[in-house]
């Protein structure tokens, strides 16, 4: 059996660094790198997994265009299972440009392409029970799945006896807990920002935020706080703070994602809650260290060596 099915929004990323100010109209401006990477939240995920040693499929939808040629390669070249990858001809790959700062903060100028389109017609229910835990990841940017049709899958996933977890993005039409309080209610792991999960509760500390979302039964909520670290807490217990790792980052497209990618392999094994919030911390922080969103990830030996477990 696979231990994680990605599920959700899947996206070129040509990522570009220093950036300051744009230039005028008409003119051009000098940067140091543009890089093409593979991007979008179920694809982070899963690519940090693989390079874990977890066995796990993405689960999305890509043109038949030279961006969409260029995502299902990199997953089969990782051993992602790519079988509920759709390649479709109607549309374009959804696509990024990342402009990152000299300081390491990112901007981003999106295109939904594929994403837009994907549906639950879209989803091979039969691939998805071959793995232990049904991961949703960008939830926001998914306009044909999010609320009432992502509600349904996970809780029929979560009938068939998969564990079901949820990662949001930030939501630019700014309808938050309207869209997903449907799914809410069927999940057991929820892992959003801080900041997304300030908007979707309407509360402020991390205590305030996670009893007001275990209400709808969630088991697991982990707050990921970029330099503060996380917040962590389960159904019917404290909360607990973990440190962030110092380092200083090259490049944070991803972190969050792999971030994600820590808990869950964390989880799957059986660990303690503490111990999973601090090697989640680790494998976000390694993330950083290098330029892309998956490419300083390590594999689970060293990365635990890094987290001192």
């Amino acid at each position: 059996m696979g231990d994680v099915a990605c599920l959700g929004i899947v996206v070129a990323d040509l990522v570009t660094k220093p950036v300051g100010n744009l230039p005028e109209a008409g003119r051009l401006a000098l940067v140091k790198n543009i890089q093409l990477h593979t991007g979008g939240c179920a694809t982070n995920t899963g690519f940090a997994l693989a390079k874990l040693g977890l066995k796990v499929a993405v689960l999305g939808k890509v043109g038949k265009d030279g961006l969409g040629d260029f995502i299902v390669q990199q997953a089969q070249s990782m051993g992602v299972e790519t079988t509920g990858l759709i390649q479709a001809i109607n549309t374009n790959t959804s696509a990024t440009i990342v402009m990152v700062s000299k300081e390491g903060e990112r901007t981003f100028l999106h295109s939904l392409g594929a994403n837009g389109k994907y549906c639950l017609d879209n989803i091979d229910f039969a691939l998805v029970k071959k793995y232990k835990i049904l991961h949703y990841a960008g939830g926001f940017l998914l306009p044909k799945l999010d609320g009432k049709p992502i509600a349904s899958l996970l809780k029929k996933a979560r009938s068939s006896g998969i564990v079901t977890s949820l990662d949001t993005a930030w939501d630019a039409r700014d309808r938050w807990l309207k869209v997903l309080e449907p799914a809410l209610s069927h999940l057991d792991i929820f892992l959003p920002s801080i900041e997304e999960a300030r908007m979707i509760s309407g509360r402020k500390t991390p205590e305030k935020i996670t009893s007001f979302l275990l209400q709808y039964g969630i088991k697991l909520i982990g707050l990921k706080m970029g330099g503060k670290g996380c917040f962590l807490r389960g159904q019917g217990k404290e909360g607990i703070y973990i440190p962030a790792f110092p380092v200083k980052p090259r490049d944070t497209t991803g972190a969050g994602d792999a971030w994600v990618a820590g808990f869950l392999a964390g989880f799957i094994k059986g660990w303690s809650l503490e111990k999973i919030g601090r090697f989640a911390n680790a494998i976000g922080a390694l993330s950083t260290l290098s330029f892309g969103a998956t490419e300083g990830v390590r594999s689970m030996e060293e990365s635990l060596k890094f987290a001192g477990l």
